[in-house]
């Protein structure tokens, strides 16, 4: 049952999340499921795959997004989705973290006729969509960027390093490569291994900060 697998993979992750989260997460997983049929959203067809490489992994990032902002480190109040999709990873971390207000940006007509239908269905008051070309966005405005599968670091440090001084990659393998090609003025400040509940696969969030 896919609401056991979602309670148990948010357990193994140690969050905690609102009463309502886990019934806007299936909820927003059934309306992917719908729309994939006929937009093709997503390669992954299978509701279970879906749970645990869209909704699981999304959330695996939680903790210490979270676990930043309490340490005082820095203010995460507006977090930008670049790339965003079918809304992953930003969707989920919406409704997982409700005081978080998650802008969602992306250039493909069907992925942000999407969204903007999964913020009105699931009512996520902290969700914005803006179509478009990240690098046409002005300046600032941004605590911080992150990114599933949208683009090399460098590529990514290059279109939306304008919008935050801090970026969260999330990647599988540890990508040492790009790492080494790396623009100036940014550097590696953590390389943290995730671990999503139910994957047997290596996935890496590699945050990134202007020098």
């Amino acid at each position: 049952m896919l609401a056991t697998r979602l309670s148990d993979g948010i357990a193994a992750l140690g969050l905690t999340l609102p009463a309502d989260a886990p019934a806007r997460l299936l909820a927003y997983l059934d309306l992917l499921k719908k729309w994939n049929k006929t937009y093709n959203l997503t390669a992954i067809r299978d509701e279970n795959e879906m749970l645990t490489q869209h909704l699981l992994d999304s959330l695996s990032v939680l903790s210490f997004l979270k676990k930043s902002a309490l340490a005082g480190r820095r203010d995460l109040r507006r977090l930008a989705d670049v790339g965003s999709g079918a809304g992953l990873p930003g969707i989920p971390l919406a409704i997982a973290w409700p005081e978080l207000h998650v802008t969602l940006i992306d250039t493909v007509d069907k992925k942000t006729a999407f969204q903007r239908q999964a913020k009105i269905e699931l009512g996520l008051v902290n969700l914005e969509v803006v179509g478009g070309r990240v690098e046409a966005l002005p300046a600032g405005g941004f605590d911080a960027v992150i990114s599933r599968a949208f683009a090399e670091l460098a590529d990514f440090a290059n279109l939306a390093g304008h919008l935050a001084d801090r970026l969260y990659a999330m990647k599988g393998q540890l990508p040492e490569d790009e790492i080494a090609r790396l623009p100036a003025g940014w550097r590696v400040a953590e390389v943290l291994p995730l671990t999503v509940p139910g994957l047997d696969a290596r996935r890496h969030l590699i945050v990134l900060e202007k020098v």
